[in-house]
């Protein structure tokens, strides 16, 4: 149990823990529309995909769970939108002890750059941002829904709540069996969402830096300069993508006015940063749209906060080494700061380790089930990037790839690095450096 004490070990046992407490309970028979017992793997594949706010799902969340299996949903998927390092940091509070420097600094492993400041002021914030964009969002959603749609207050506020914490928490769960493509020409139910998406996938330690120092661009962290410039230009890459790839694809984009078309090439530029909410079909994209698709999924969002993927920060190290070492700098360097080398080799271990997981899962499935290699590969890189977006295989694929994405899904939320911190934790480095030489590369 001592080991235990120590948050980077601590984290997947709690994951592990809330993912177990949501299955037995989505067992329940109060828990279905129809008052059967779930299936073990349908619950346990449905509670991992929540806590680890994915999104993916074997059966109709609209028509197979209750209201109770829906709430038990929705309380997975903000548990694990809270955060485990912001759950390690409260249970810390309430044992009265706090962190030591030891435990702050094994905390950033996953809650990249959090200062070592007070702990619970870190906590009110994340609460505070919390609780102000989930209940925005949702008097916005219910308002549109009991007005502009004839829903009754009690079901607008329902739909209103869980897709309001669903997208603030990026699970992309949806109580709609068709998701969100029901209201495709309608900015006031996409909007909000997107929004919701966004404000939650630059991460608390952007959204503390925004706070603080407001609009004031030069006293903005390298962190939170990587992130804001990056997630724009992401955006608006995904968005042209989206654009012209699908334009004139009449199973998408093709039979829309232009005015629909925008709105939702930017709803898809948004949601493969890891929110699962679909207006279009994906598994009508076009070829090259699902590519798009691929990288957009794989770097995700900003660290620390609800998004998945390899993180935003991370891409942009790899690619400013890529940089320096094409122009023959002496340094791997972004906005007149250099990384350290172990940034350097954070981001090519989080990036590589992602890569081969990723490989390896697709094979495995491909082993298993006679579909294309498109689809298997978008899925795999939409569950270990907790996107939960699906060309519409998941619930065909057999058991065994069930579970693989499964662990996709907690390995994907837990983050490679804490994995691979907590196995080697008692790992000691050597006391010695060997000779230096160098082989021949490329």
């Amino acid at each position: 149990m001592r080991a235990l004490r120590d948050p980077v070990r601590l984290i997947p046992v709690l994951f592990a823990g809330a993912i177990l407490i949501g299955m037995a309970l989505l067992m329940l028979p109060i828990a279905t529309a129809d008052g059967s017992v779930t299936p073990p793997i349908t619950a346990f594949f449905t509670a991992t995909s929540a806590v680890a706010v994915t999104g993916l799902i074997t059966v109709d969340t609209a028509t197979y769970w209750s209201g109770f299996g829906q709430a038990v949903i929705l309380m997975l998927f903000q548990i694990g939108g809270f955060g485990i390092m912001t759950a390690a940091t409260l249970f810390g509070l309430m044992a009265g002890r706090g962190f030591g420097l030891r435990e702050r600094m094994a905390t950033q492993v996953e809650r990249d750059r959090l200062a070592l400041g007070d702990a619970a002021s870190v906590l009110r914030l994340i609460l505070k941002i919390t609780l102000a964009v989930e209940l925005t969002v949702a008097i916005i959603l219910t308002l549109r829904l009991r007005l502009a749609y004839d829903f009754g207050w009690g079901e607008a506020l329902w739909h209103g709540v869980f897709h309001s914490v669903s997208a603030f928490n990026n699970a992309g769960f949806s109580t709609f069996s068709d998701s969100v493509m029901g209201f495709q020409s309608d900015v006031v139910m996409l909007g909000p969402i997107m929004l919701a998406v966004v404000i939650a996938a630059l991460g608390f330690p952007v959204m503390q830096d925004l706070r603080a120092h407001r609009l004031v661009w030069r006293r903005y962290t390298l962190h939170t300069k990587i992130t804001v410039a990056a997630t724009g230009w992401l955006l608006l890459i995904g968005f042209a993508a989206h654009l012209a790839m699908e334009w004139t694809n009449p199973d998408t984009l093709g039979p829309m006015d232009v005015g629909t078309k925008l709105l939702n090439a930017a709803f898809h530029s948004v949601m493969p940063r890891t929110a699962g909410f679909n207006s279009l079909d994906v598994g009508a994209f076009r070829g090259e749209t699902l590519v798009v698709n691929y990288a957009l999924m794989f770097i995700g969002g900003g660290s620390a906060g609800t998004a998945g993927g390899i993180k935003i920060t991370t891409m942009m190290v790899l690619l400013a080494i890529v940089v320096a070492e094409i122009t023959r700098q002496r340094d791997a360097a972004m906005f007149g700061r250099r990384f350290g080398a172990r940034a350097q080799r954070q981001a090519l271990t989080v990036a590589t380790m992602a890569a081969l997981i990723i490989l390896s899962a697709t094979t495995y499935i491909l082993s298993v089930a006679d579909l294309p290699l498109r689809d298997v590969l978008f899925e795999t890189i939409s569950a270990f990037s907790t996107v939960g977006l699906s060309t519409g295989i998941t619930a065909d694929l057999p058991p065994t790839a069930q579970m693989v994405l499964a662990l996709l899904m907690f390995v994907g939320r837990v983050g490679t690095i804490t994995v691979a911190t907590a196995l080697a934790l008692n790992a000691q480095p050597r006391p010695y450096r060997y000779p230096e030489e160098n082989p021949i590369v490329g």
